[in-house]
């Protein structure tokens, strides 16, 4: 795999300058602004991703406002109690989106941030704490004791709520398989093992977070 020093170089020549390139990158929340987020809005956060999976993220976002009010703000501790008949009667609810499945993981993912909750103190200490450096560790973790929390769904939420990860695009795929890092995208343990360690090795060669390596590789992908 190439260092650090050459991605940053391809980035440059690629922005021009190094104002420009750093326009372009993502700057990760703080783990003591991820502790004030609240409950409501990892479970808010967390069923959005969800629903915009496989769907156009514009029609998905513009029912939300209707999401929040069926969901009851999405507070985990009303949306857990939601059975079968409460959700049979959402199917019939035009203002949201009508999928049994992913309707289901609200208050399965409801309980899943409870128990965080109930051993951590809030969800939000459970992704502060965790260390980028075992990132993929959460990504497993999170499609363990979620719902439909698998594929991009895990590593998108994160980025969605400012938590420092790298995401495995079809972009940042295709430049880790040009440095002959993996050769697919990486699902089994042994590739997401790879990848963590090649994105450890920059992170610690320059010090940037996660984030901003994984756009900064998205960009030496040509299309």
């Amino acid at each position: 795999m190439r260092d650090y020093k050459w991605l940053h170089e391809y980035c440059l020549n690629r922005f021009g300058s190094a104002a420009e390139l750093e326009a372009h990158l993502p700057v990760p929340k703080t783990p003591a602004q991820l502790r004030q987020i609240s409950d409501e809005r990892y479970l808010s956060t967390l069923s959005l991703r969800v629903f915009r999976a496989g769907l156009k993220h514009s029609v998905v976002d513009a029912k939300w406002p209707a999401f929040e009010q069926v969901f009851f703000g999405f507070d985990p501790e009303k949306v857990v109690l939601m059975g079968a008949e409460h959700l049979e009667r959402l199917m019939q609810d035009t203002r949201i989106i009508r999928h049994l499945g992913k309707l289901k993981s609200v208050p399965r993912n409801a309980q899943m941030i409870l128990d965080v909750a109930q051993e951590k103190g809030s969800f939000g200490a459970l992704i502060a704490d965790w260390p980028v450096t075992d990132i993929v560790g959460l990504w497993k973790y999170l499609s363990k004791h979620g719902h439909q929390l698998g594929g991009l769904s895990a590593p998108r939420f994160l980025r969605m709520v400012g938590k420092d990860t790298f995401v495995p695009s079809y972009d940042v795929v295709a430049a880790l398989n040009a440095q002959k890092i993996v050769d697919k995208a990486p699902t089994s343990l042994r590739d997401l093992a790879t990848v963590q360690a090649a994105f450890n090795q920059w992170h610690a060669e320059s010090g940037r977070p996660m984030c901003q390596l994984s756009m900064m590789l998205a960009y030496t992908v040509n299309h």
